[in-house]
């Protein structure tokens, strides 16, 4: 293993939403994402495909609505196995909802929309591997086309949840400085830089195409705060694995916390962090 990067098998966990109310927002993620509800009880909801825990909702209404100059969530990308899956969740968006966006990222393809309290969610589906390609330099090409809409509804099977196998693919975050996340993301936690935009950074462990994604779009200048990510979560295969990220991050002089389970970590922008193991 490089003790200097992250394993190719770590993955997305779970994503942790503050919100103000829950009822509405949990049903957002269950009839319009197709998210099944594994818990709920009191101000805390969590949901997730028909195995595995994806997201975990709190409310809290005393918290204030995200400042709008405030770093945070650009969205939480849900990844379903086939086109099957992302057709129907057009159809569901088509009937339920207002899809804000639709795109070809050539490794990928994507639907996109705003939860009821306004947090960015991506929904999409994975091409083969074997399609993707590489720049000279290493990177992965990605782009923005428009998106095969009529033969994405094509695929679709009719199905209200969201296949098994269902995952976070990753998660994409609105930052204040992307030379203080990249160092961060790649150089203290050990991911890769797998593309670069004007104005974007998307990092990864192993050859994926990203497992987060940081951006300065929208001139986003004070650190994450109010309603919106609590948290989300970063799972390594091993133990090993995490002691490893946790060595790195300490010699690069981040204040961390050892959990039973893990290690917790804030980002510069004061996005919370936790890594686990599988």
């Amino acid at each position: 293993m490089d003790d200097d990067r992250l394993p190719a098998a770590t993955g997305v966990g779970r994503v942790a939403l503050t919100v103000g109310d829950l009822g509405k927002v949990a049903e957002f993620y269950e009839s319009v994402v197709g998210l099944m509800v594994h818990e709920r009880a009191g101000e805390r909801a969590i949901l997730g495909d028909s195995e595995t825990a994806l997201l975990e909702l709190r409310a809290d209404r005393s918290a204030p609505e995200r400042p709008r100059s405030a770093a945070g969530l650009f969205h939480t990308a849900f990844r379903v196995p086939s086109r099957a899956g992302l057709g129907d969740a057009l159809e569901r968006l088509d009937a339920r909802w207002q899809l804000s966006g639709a795109s070809d990222h050539l490794v990928s393809e994507a639907l996109y929309c705003r939860d009821p309290e306004g947090n960015g969610v991506e929904i999409y589906r994975d091409r083969p591997r074997s399609v993707w390609e590489e720049t000279p330099d290493g990177e992965v090409r990605m782009a923005t086309e428009p998106l095969d809409a009529t033969g994405v509804r094509e695929a679709a099977n009719g199905s209200d949840a969201v296949p098994a196998g269902t995952d976070v693919g990753h998660v994409h975050l609105e930052v204040t400085d992307l030379d203080a996340a990249r160092a961060f993301y790649a150089d203290a936690l050990g991911m890769t830089v797998r593309t670069t935009y004007d104005g974007a950074c998307f990092l990864a462990a192993g050859a994926y195409h990203h497992h987060v994604g940081v951006n300065v779009w929208n001139g986003r200048s004070t650190p994450a705060g109010g309603r919106g990510l609590d948290w989300y979560e970063l799972r390594l295969p091993t133990d090993a694995a995490i002691t490893e990220a946790r060595e790195r991050l300490d010699r690069a002089g981040y204040a961390l916390e050892v959990t039973a389970d893990g290690v917790r970590v804030t980002d510069p922008d004061g996005i919370a962090l936790r890594l686990t193991s599988r």
